[in-house]
C-alpha cells in the first residue's frame, strides 16, 4: 500500500474501534469493516499485518491510559487521606515501586518477548525444530492452531504442500507433510487429552 491508502487504512481502522465494544470486538471484524467501508481489500499477508498493528498499537494505548487513570485516582485518594496518612502513603509508593521494577525485570527476562510473524501473516507461537513451527492464524473467520513444516524458497518460509517431492518425508508426519491444523474446540480437546497422552507415553517407555 501508499502511504495514502494507508493513511486511510489507519483513520478508518480507528475509528471503528473507538465506537467498538471491546470485549466482543476481533481483528477480523475491523479488517472486514474498514475494507467495506473503503471498498478495497485488506485480506492480502501484508495489509493484514498493517491493519493488526494498528489495532494491537490502538489495544496498548488504552491499557496505557487505564494505567494512568488509575494512577491519578490513588494519588487523589492518598491526597485526601491528610497528614495522618502521609507515612503510610509514603510506603505504598515504596511498595509500588518496587512492584513496578519487579514487573520490568520480569519483562526483561523473557515476559516482554516481541510478537514475531511468518511471510503469511500468522503469529508463530513457538517453534518445534528448525522447519517445524506453531502458528495461529484466521481462515474465513476461524481461528486455527497448525503445526506446520516449513521450507525456504528466495528467502522466504513457505509452507511444504502434501507430497512434496523436493522434501524428505519424517515419520512424524509420514503422508502428511503440510502438518494439521485444528479449531480453537479440536485444540482445546487436544489440550486436555495432553495427561493422558503422556501417561500412554511414560507407560510405553517403562515397558522398553
Amino acid at each position: 500500500m501508499d502511504e495514502a491508502t494507508k493513511k486511510k487504512v489507519e483513520a478508518t481502522v480507528l475509528e471503528i474501534l473507538r465506537g467498538s465494544d471491546m470485549e466482543s470486538v476481533t481483528e477480523y471484524k475491523v479488517r472486514n469493516a474498514a475494507a467495506n467501508r473503503l471498498g478495497i481489500d485488506l485480506s492480502a499477508p501484508d495489509r493484514k499485518l498493517f491493519v493488526r498493528g494498528v489495532v494491537e498499537g490502538y489495544l496498548t494505548s488504552l491499557s496505557s491510559q487505564e494505567v494512568e487513570e488509575e494512577e491519578e485516582e490513588e494519588q487523589k485518594q492518598k491526597q485526601k487521606g491528610g497528614a495522618g496518612e502521609e507515612a503510610k502513603g509514603d510506603e505504598d509508593e515504596e511498595e509500588e515501586e518496587e512492584e513496578e521494577e519487579e514487573e520490568e525485570e520480569e519483562q526483561e527476562e523473557g515476559g516482554a518477548r516481541k510478537r514475531e510473524y511468518d511471510d503469511q501473516g500468522d503469529l508463530i507461537l513457538c517453534r518445534l525444530s528448525a522447519k517445524r513451527r506453531v502458528t495461529l492464524s484466521e481462515f474465513k473467520g476461524r481461528t486455527l492452531v497448525s503445526i506446520r513444516e516449513f521450507y525456504l524458497k528466495d528467502g522466504k518460509e513457505l509452507p511444504t504442500s502434501k507430497g512434496d517431492s523436493n522434501l524428505p518425508r519424517t515419520a512424524t508426519f509420514d503422508y502428511c507433510s503440510n502438518g494439521i491444523s485444528m479449531t480453537v474446540e479440536q485444540w482445546e480437546a487436544f489440550r486436555n487429552a495432553v495427561p493422558a497422552i503422556e501417561d500412554a507415553i511414560k507407560k510405553l517407555e517403562d515397558s522398553d
